[in-house]
């Protein structure tokens, strides 16, 4: 029997080389905030997110954005100079997100070397967003930030994680066309 971990899941860097998780956890844990570039949720949190992970990039850990349901060049657009400073993973297939468990987007999610998860918060909710970031601290014997600070956002759930408004499974592009044909040949006969 083979068995699937998170450790397993390939992802690809924002630059193109895909790589699978495991290996990007061999010396230091993972604190990595998920994002969805289709959801205003998302965007919403981007300053946040930034500070928080730009406060722990001396610590020993490593930090980054995943974003996913999305390709390289979505990701970059939308996390636009953020992708230059700080590591950015692309989930496309949700893969990721998938093994982590996650249900709503963003989330704050920390992966320890052996593929355990520390903690994962999901939407915005400060108190543990602060409570994630504080257990990441001690483990690394680093400070933790001010979670909230007075400009981010009021609290939210996020949205579904693995919903997209952008797939299209191939039922329903059979449908579709069925409804096109019909209105199609209803249009002209008045």
């Amino acid at each position: 029997v083979t068995t699937f971990s998170i450790l397993d899941v390939e992802i690809q860097e924002i630059e193109g080389g895909k790589t699978l998780f495991g290996d990007s956890l061999t010396t230091f844990p993972m604190a990595m905030v998920i994002l969805d570039p289709y959801t205003l949720e998302s965007s919403w949190i981007l300053d946040t997110a930034d500070r928080v992970l730009s406060h722990f990039q001396g610590a020993d850990v490593r930090v980054a954005f995943v974003v996913a349901g999305s390709d390289p060049e979505g990701a970059a657009s939308f996390l636009g100079p953020l992708s230059d400073r700080i590591l950015t993973f692309v989930d496309k297939d949700k893969k990721l997100v998938k093994e982590l468990s996650v249900k709503s987007l963003p989330s704050f999610a920390v992966v320890r070397q052996d593929g355990s998860v520390l903690g994962l918060a999901e939407g915005w909710d400060p108190n543990e967003w602060r409570d994630l970031a504080g257990s990441l601290a001690e483990m690394t014997s680093w400070s933790r930030p001010e979670i909230p600070s007075g400009d981010d956002p009021a609290a939210y759930k996020g949205t579904p994680a693995r919903g997209t408004v952008n797939q299209v499974i191939p039922a329903d592009v059979e449908l579709i066309e069925k409804v096109i044909i019909r209105f199609a040949g209803d249009s002209g006969d008045g």
